[in-house]
């Protein structure tokens, strides 16, 4: 091999005349083979692209006998020549002259060949799926994605601010946590009264895995003024629903003296952004999901960055679908948490728009939002989508501690001192929410199955690989 910089099929289709008659190094995984006796094409991929780069072998300069171990799934390095392409499918091909390989993959035993997967078989082979143009396509994506939310609120002045993954509090009120802890718990310590004596453990105390950094974020907001986390969070529920997963990243903005107002502003910004940038950076990965799997895909996309965004009182909502005359799976009335059914007819049906759903009824939401005037609702914010329902979930924060300790009391919490502290030292009007980052995901790509849009997902009965 001659001592040439590898470029990759990226870059070769992003400016394919840059390389053009020039002798080029590319390494990759074999898509597919074909071909006669004469001339071999291999199509390669290299992670980079949806797009494969063709490999043409002659066999008078590449011999069958080097070539015949190179099957689909094989890793192979080539040097050669990069032409227009003559062929259909292609504008650009490698006249291969040198081949080296490094790894080989038996038609007999590698489970990816040439014929289409169905998704349910892909999971259960996750730790391979990723090789597949599916998966490349999303993950791709979800990269993008990633970046995009740093980028956006780091431009804005906003600090990346760490919460733990391990806590002593339960920041929903669900008590639905995987507990951590180091005792055997085949002989379990236990208290006078038969209870698990937790002062036995590593850290004292009762201890879990976070279902938010919401809380915590809120400590950094008071101090740093605008945060936001992004980071793995854990719910112990026993769903085995396509929108639910048992450890997913949550992106969590906390914003100091911002008001409701303010709080949906940023949501309405921050969203829109993220899917103009994986529209702009990601268009060959969204055309080909767009094309296998959700025709609508791209109409959709732009349908939310180009459509201002409805604010819309529960209380007002609540009458829209009492008036609509629809027969709802769930029934419909003041104070029932909204179904998926709601939210979507709100937005594909009604407004045709997206909505910004405030002004919740206090009993179906989280203790921490700021009681509105009227003693009955919140000043809850959540963002409803088209096909997917909410996607973000926030409020403005009660930053009165009379109120907030009230409330705490009602609900029985405890452990709650170190929060109250915000209230009591220097409190301020704040605001943040939520977002799943898988449910982003989800609706950027068009996959209709939560577990297919994170490498490796975590359900119950299921933490493999």
């Amino acid at each position: 091999m001659k001592d040439i910089k590898r470029v990759t099929v990226a870059a070769i289709f992003a400016d394919p005349e840059k390389y053009i008659g020039q002798e080029i190094d590319v390494k990759g995984w074999v898509r597919t083979r074909r071909g006669n006796k004469n001339v071999q094409f291999v199509a390669l991929n290299d992670g980079s692209t949806i797009k494969n780069l063709q490999i043409v072998f002659d066999l008078g300069v590449i011999g069958e006998e080097l070539l015949r171990p190179v099957t689909t799934g094989s890793s192979i390095h080539v040097q050669g020549l990069l032409v227009a392409s003559q062929g259909k499918g292609q504008s650009v091909e490698v006249q291969a002259k040198e081949l080296e390989i490094y790894g080989t993959a038996p038609a007999d035993s590698y489970p990816l060949q040439k014929k289409g997967h169905s998704l349910e078989f892909l999971r259960e082979k996750a730790h391979l799926r990723p090789r597949t143009n599916t998966f490349g396509a999303v993950l791709r994506i979800r990269h993008a994605l990633a970046y995009a939310v740093h980028k956006f609120f780091n431009d804005r002045g906003f600090y990346y601010f760490h919460t733990p993954l391990i806590t002593a509090s339960d920041a929903e009120g669900a008590g639905a946590q995987f507990q951590v802890t180091t005792m055997d718990l085949n002989d379990v310590p236990r208290t006078e009264d038969g209870k698990v004596d937790y002062s036995n453990d590593f850290f004292g105390k009762q201890a879990c895995l976070t279902v938010s950094g919401q809380l915590e974020g809120e400590l950094g907001a008071t101090a740093l003024g605008c945060i936001y986390t992004f980071g793995p969070t854990f719910r112990a529920e026993n769903s085995n629903t396509p929108r639910h997963l048992s450890e997913f990243w949550m992106i969590e903005p906390e914003m100091a003296f911002y008001e409701i107002a303010d709080n949906m502003d940023l949501a309405e910004e921050f969203i829109k952004y993220c899917i103009s940038y994986a529209l702009e950076h990601c268009k060959d990965d969204i055309e080909f999901l767009a094309e296998h799997f959700d025709s609508e895909l791209v109409e959709r996309l732009r349908f939310v960055v180009d459509n201002d965004f409805v604010r819309l009182p529960y209380t007002e909502g609540i009458k829209i679908l009492e008036a609509s005359g629809k027969k709802f799976e769930f029934p419909v009335y003041w104070g029932v948490d909204l179904a998926s059914e709601h939210e979507r007819y709100l937005v594909e049906e009604h407004f045709k728009k997206p909505v910004i759903l405030t002004d919740y009824p206090k009993e179906i939401k989280a203790f921490y939002m700021k009681l509105n005037d009227d003693g009955k609702t919140v000043r809850a914010m959540d963002v409803l989508f088209p096909k997917i329902g909410e996607i973000i979930g926030g409020s403005q924060r009660e930053e009165n501690f009379d109120k907030l300790q009230a409330r705490i009391n009602e609900l029985g919490l405890t452990g709650m001192d170190w929060y109250l502290d915000t209230r009591r030292f220097g409190t301020v009007p704040h605001s943040g929410f939520g977002l799943g980052f898988e449910r982003l995901v989800l609706f950027v790509t068009g996959m209709q199955n939560i577990r297919d849009v994170i490498p490796f997902p975590r359900y119950p009965g299921n933490c493999d690989y």
